[in-house]
């Protein structure tokens, strides 16, 4: 099949889930003899400015816009020439059979209007809650708590003067609430019309049943990943080596692990936390400063590949979001590895760690739970045997990718 993929940003330049995601699903499908093409904005200095630029048979389309503070990026959705131009010129030249949006987030919606004159097909992968709430995240600017939607948009209102610091001006909000009921209409249209939207959870497609998309529009594929060819074999030590793995920032939760740490005894025990430490650098300042327990390190982005070599020397991986996850590759790749998960009981996660099977869960926010949690395993580590023997086959990026290219053909079977 000739397919495009369409995402806010991408590789090298932004590491994240729906961008590490959407390489691995591009690439094995160039793999599998597919035509696969890629259309991303940039915000650095195109150095190529040959188009495409070709990856190992992905071509990737980098259209530069240079950097753009977050008012630009949310204007973008609604206005945006170069990049509507562009688009249109990539349709001709690609002429694909299919697009797969995986995130729209300051691209201008004209790039969908443009896919459905061309008489094509889309599908949507919802990635995060971007399309009922601008922030992507369900949480708020101005008190950092979970969201339960739009209410008049009032409260996104809110949230906008708060990303802008000028959170006090509520005289505004009112003002403000038309301008996202406007973007909230555009976006129920985008996403009624795409042939299927795929969810990778069941969490996510409950959320977005709340916001009046019909159950039989979204198909729940889970994301998959690629597996170690040998299992990692666990590295011997004597102590409890508890990581975290992924972003370092508030709504992570990472300061309520270091919370439950620092009440752990200062003998046999290890924290180990991966993450860029240059996107928040105040938040990862400040969790430098909370850290008194002496078996704390931070380690920095944790490259690809060395992760398999990382999880070998973990006993358990803690995941404290505060959010309402949408899928955590981490939990995957924890289990790929067969080590245990212990989470916070939120969002997709009870989706995805069994509490007493394959993980533990504990409250969100709650460091005291947490460190109850961890100081228990340190005391009794035989307690890990077990939740290491209930570990279950993780989904593989080729059954993800077999069940998302059936979502294709059967759209195009449709169209046609």
């Amino acid at each position: 099949m000739r397919i495009l993929h369409l995402i806010h940003q991408y590789l090298p330049e932004k590491v994240g889930g729906s961008e590490l995601y959407t390489q691995a699903l591009a690439r094995y499908q160039v793999q599998e003899g597919h035509s696969v093409a890629i259309f991303t904005p940039a915000a650095l200095p195109i150095t190529d400015h040959q188009l495409p630029v070709t990856d190992d048979g992905l071509r990737i389309y980098r259209i530069p816009v240079g950097k753009r503070s977050p008012t630009a990026v949310f204007r973008s959705n609604f206005h945006q020439p170069e990049l509507s131009q562009t688009f249109a010129q990539t349709l001709q030249q690609e002429r694909p059979e299919i697009v797969h949006i995986q995130h729209l987030m300051g691209l201008p919606l004209s790039l969908v209007q443009a896919i459905q004159r061309a008489g094509l097909p889309y599908v949507i992968t919802l990635h995060d809650y971007w399309y009922v709430c601008a922030n992507a995240q369900l949480l708020t600017n101005f008190d950092e708590s979970v969201c339960a939607g739009p209410h008049y948009w009032l409260n996104c209102a809110h949230c906008a003067l708060a990303r802008t610091g000028r959170q006090n001006f509520t005289p505004a909000i009112p003002f403000l609430a038309p301008l996202f009921a406007y973007r909230h209409g555009r976006l129920q249209s985008v996403l009624k019309k795409a042939h299927c939207l795929i969810t990778p959870s069941h969490f996510t497609a409950h959320i977005y049943r709340q916001i009046g998309i019909p159950a039989d529009h979204m198909e729940v594929i889970p994301y998959g990943i690629h597996t170690p060819t040998r299992p990692p074999v666990p590295l011997p030590h004597d102590d409890l080596h508890i990581g975290y793995i992924g972003g370092i920032a508030s709504q992570k939760g990472v300061h309520v692990l270091i919370e439950a740490a620092n009440r752990l005894p200062h003998n046999g025990v290890r924290v180990t936390i991966y993450g860029d430490q240059q996107t928040f650098p105040d938040y990862v300042a400040g969790l430098q400063m909370l850290a008194s327990h002496p078996g704390i390190t931070f380690a920095g982005r944790l490259l690809p590949e060395n992760l398999w070599d990382a999880l070998a020397e973990l006993d358990v991986v803690v995941v404290p979001s505060l959010w309402y996850e949408t899928a955590v590759l981490v939990v995957q790749e924890a289990f790929a590895a067969g080590v245990p998960v212990i989470a916070s009981s939120i969002g997709v996660l009870p989706e995805r760690v069994r509490d007493g099977v394959d993980g533990l869960l504990f409250p969100p926010g709650d460091a005291a739970a947490l460190a109850a949690i961890l100081r228990d395993l340190v005391e009794q580590p035989d307690k890990l045997l077990p939740l290491r023997a209930g570990i279950q086959p993780v989904v593989t990026i080729a059954e993800n990718v077999a069940r998302v290219t059936a979502v294709y053909e059967e759209c195009v079977r449709v169209l046609k």
